[in-house]
């Protein structure tokens, strides 16, 4: 397959399960642009390890140095779209959908609950910590990307190929139309 798919949505959506499923449905290579931005958190001497990073102390701190200095985002942005039009790749990103005009752009959508009870499962925290954590990365970011691209993150969904509330759905459920969606498009 020469096209790359782009899976965006809010925080504790599904999009990472989603990705990595595609990837190995349809032989692509996952990429996680957060994880290419925790390579820039590391070298600015942040200890990053575990997938739930952004929702602890350190992941918090560098998403508030990153309201102030737009280089982060704008180096992973550039190499994301660089990667983007290579071909091949499923790649998970709060930005991309909006920075690149062709490839499948599917966006998870779901209620800020439903993100908050996944988080809670996920990565074992309080339901009020959960909640708070999704609220205050959700409400950052959307401030960021409108700050640095000017796009309203999460509102504007025009330009998504396929749009699913996964709110009444489980994980392989998500998996199987967002599948389908990547047939009825190539």
């Amino acid at each position: 397959m020469t096209k790359s798919i782009i899976i965006s949505g809010p925080p504790a959506v599904g999009k990472t399960t989603v990705a990595k499923g595609l990837a190995n449905t349809f032989n692509l290579t996952y990429l996680s642009g957060g994880d290419v931005l925790k390579e820039l958190a590391k070298e600015q001497g942040f200890e990053v390890d575990g997938d739930d990073w952004w929702d602890k102390e350190d992941g918090m701190k560098f998403l508030n140095q990153r309201e102030t200095d737009p280089q982060f985002d704008n180096k992973v942005d550039k190499k994301l779209i660089e990667l983007f039009k290579k071909g091949g790749m499923v790649i998970t990103s709060y930005t991309l959908p909006w920075l690149v005009d062709d490839g499948i752009k599917i966006w998870l959508d779901g209620s800020h609950d439903s993100s908050s009870k996944r988080m809670q499962n996920r990565d074992d925290m309080s339901s009020k910590d959960a909640y708070e954590v999704t609220k205050e990365r959700y409400d950052k970011n959307k401030a960021l990307y409108k700050k640095l691209y000017d796009f309203d993150f999460g509102r504007d969904e025009s330009i998504f190929d396929k749009i699913i509330n996964t709110d009444n759905l489980d994980a392989g459920q998500v998996l199987e139309i967002s599948k389908k969606t990547v047939r009825d498009l190539l």
